[in-house]
This record gives structure tokens, C-alpha cells and sequence, in this order.
């Protein structure tokens, strides 16, 4: 039956090909469909960090960074985790900077990948897929990147990152935060993905956790031309979300901006941790759309001449 969905889907948005040029660049619907679907597929038994399932999510998002020509930042693109058993690894690629003082700094655009496996069955369903949770973070990042490498004018440099074990305790932002920070890393911010796969029920477009910490939701407005694209959720700050995705080790770490772009607004989708959690229940028009307004704002973000996006004093 997914399959079924997944062709009819991808017959709703025809098949062109992706705008190209730097200017006029659009994500294509079709390549979100295709990401999304795989990752949330039951064959790969909602992600369980170590697992074969997530091994294959693996796979095919290393291959995503091969086609298109992503480098991996370490020997492999597997960086495995020295705080999780069975053996589980981020999957980390790595896009040069172009200018040469800058490209010595560095922006982090991430997202995990893992999710939770086997729960108990609903229906005969025992498969939590993770579609907004966070399949879907992870589909926008895979735009982000491919957008980046065929703009070709990334002033800093970018780690791409898919992160495994967030949902142990986000283990794999550890295991990456203090790893980078032990080697001098220069982090400039982090920018990370968490639940995007439908449109917020409020009067603005996403709203970042940690909004007070830092003036990045003021800066990714600007970036925007619209002060309604990131907006506070109150929400945010009740449930600690800003502690809760894989943007906390890096804050902690290497003290700098590090905030999760969410649209998870707790009105909006009622199947946390569920499954379910499923490919049709996700908005790919939105994240579509999401993406495409998204590329200039990164691009924006990763070239200031300055370092814009800065703490607040609390």
C-alpha cells in the first residue's frame, strides 16, 4: 500500500527537473517525496539506532552525499559513536568554503535520522516510522545540501550532518560536539532540523527552540524578508525543547548559537512517538515550499562577512 501512495504521489507532482541555476534554483516536490519515502519505508523498521534498518538509512544517505559530489569531512562518512552499542554512526559530509579567511569557519546544518524502532503494536502495527520525527528534518536537510553544492558560493564551510542516537539521549551530537572540539573546531553556529513535516496553526511560518538565547530568529527574518517567518512559541520554553534535539551539546560545548528550526507546535500533529508517525500523513507541499525559502536564508547566514548571529546575554 505505501508504495501505492508513494507512485500516486510522485504522479501528483509530475517529474521535472530541478531549476539548476544559482538564481532560479527550486527544490523539486519529487525529490522530497522520494527521501522522504524511503526513510519513513517499513523495510527500514523505523531507524532504531544500531540496527539493520537504520544501517540501510545509512546507505542511502551516504549515497546522497557521493551523487552529489559532498565530501566526507573524517576518512569516512561514518563517524561512529564512541558513547552507543551496538555500533551506530552520524553520517557527516563536508562542502569547502570558498573565500579564503571565512571557509575557516565553520556552520553545522543537521538533523537525526534515527527514530525508535519496534513499539508496541496499534492495529497489527508495530513499526514507529518517524515521519515528522524526524524523517522529515532530514529529507529538508538533503535539499539544503544539494542546494549548497550547486550554488557553489558557500563562503564558510559546511558540515552536513545526520545525526544517530538522538533518541538515546542525543548521543550522536555529543559523541560529534566534544570529538570536534578536540580538534579546535571553528564553529561560527549550528542550524538544526526537528519535526517539520507539517504547516504550524499559528500566525507565523516555524519558530526556532532556545528563541531568547540568541538574535538568530531576528537575523533568519532578515534574511527572510518576512518578520513572520520565525516566530516564539511559548510552548518551546515550558517543554525545554531547546535541551531536547541535537543543537543542545554544540550550545554546550563550544558556547555559540546552536537553535532547531521546528514546526511542531503541539497542535498540529498528534502521533509523537506513534506509529502512526507516517509518510502520508506528511505535508510534502509544505516542506517543499519550507525548503525553497530556506535556501537563500542559509546561504545568507553562512556568507555575512561578520558573525551576525550572536548570544544574548541572560
Amino acid at each position: 500500500m505505501k508504495k501505492i501512495l508513494f507512485f500516486l504521489a510522485l504522479a501528483a507532482v509530475g517529474c521535472k527537473s530541478p531549476q539548476l541555476a544559482n538564481t532560479d534554483y527550486q527544490v523539486d516536490q519529487k525529490n522530497v517525496i522520494e527521501t522522504l519515502a524511503y526513510l519513513t519505508s517499513d523495510e527500514l523498521e523505523g531507524r532504531d539506532s544500531g540496527s539493520a534498518g537504520i544501517a540501510l538509512a545509512a546507505d542511502y544517505l551516504e549515497n546522497q552525499f557521493k551523487e552529489n559530489g559532498i565530501k566526507p569531512y573524517f576518512a569516512s562518512y561514518r563517524d561512529t559513536l564512541s558513547n552507543f552499542t551496538p555500533t551506530a554512526y552520524n553520517i557527516v559530509g563536508y562542502i569547502e568554503g570558498k573565500d579564503p579567511v571565512l571557509k575557516n569557519e565553520f556552520v553545522i546544518i543537521g538533523a537525526h535520522y534515527d527514530h525508535i524502532g519496534r513499539i508496541t503494536a496499534v492495529a497489527g502495527d508495530d513499526i514507529a516510522n518517524g515521519a515528522n520525527d524526524n524523517a522529515s528534518g532530514t529529507t529538508m536537510v538533503s535539499e539544503i545540501a544539494k542546494y549548497l553544492v550547486t550554488a557553489n558560493n558557500n563562503k564558510r564551510s559546511v558540515l552536513i550532518v545526520y545525526f544517530s542516537a538522538e533518541e538515546k539521549g542525543l548521543l550522536g551530537s555529543r559523541h560529534l560536539a566534544e570529538k570536534l572540539k578536540e580538534q579546535n573546531f571553528n564553529l561560527y553556529t549550528m542550524l538544526n532540523f526537528e519535526m517539520v513535516g507539517v504547516p504550524m496553526k499559528r500566525d507565523f511560518q516555524t519558530f526556532i527552540t532556545g528563541f531568547k538565547k540568541s538574535n538568530m530568529a531576528e537575523k533568519l527574518n532578515r534574511y527572510a524578508k518576512d518578520p513572520s517567518f520565525v516566530g516564539f512559541l511559548p510552548d518551546e520554553l515550558q517543554y525545554r525543547l531547546f535541551m531536547a534535539s541535537d543543537n543542545f551539546p554544540f550550545y554546550v560545548t563550544f558556547n555559540v548559537p546552536s537553535q532547531t528550526i521546528c514546526t511542531f507546535d503541539f497542535k498540529n500533529f498528534e502521533y509523537y512517538h506513534h506509529v502512526k508517525d507516517e509518510f502520508e500523513l506528511m505535508d510534502t507541499k509544505h516542506m517543499t515550499d519550507l525548503t525553497n525559502k530556506l535556501l537563500p536564508v542559509v546561504t545568507q547566514m553562512i556568507n555575512a562577512d561578520t558573525q551576525e548571529i550572536k548570544l544574548k546575554n541572560e
